[in-house]
């Protein structure tokens, strides 16, 4: 460190691989709500093609969830 301190843990740690796993599902998961967002504002102008089209966009997102959780990659 610059200030002089003295390390509390190693920073040669390893971390496990669960660890980055969790990490990218989260960013997965959560860009997919940045394009829920607009879609969610814009609910009634968009109308019933609108409906189609997020459907059709969040069943491959609803599926791949459902398989990490069934696979265990959510458990710690």
């Amino acid at each position: 460190f610059e200030c002089g301190e003295r390390q509390i843990v190693s920073p040669k740690q390893r971390f496990s691989v669960k660890f980055y796993l969790v990490a990218m599902l989260f960013v997965l998961f959560d860009l997919e709500a940045v394009f829920f967002y607009p879609w969610g504002a814009l609910f009634r102008d968009l109308g019933f093609y609108g409906y189609v089209v997020m459907s059709i966009f969040t069943v491959p997102l609803v599926i791949g969830l459902l398989y990490e959780w069934r696979k265990g990659a959510l458990e710690w």
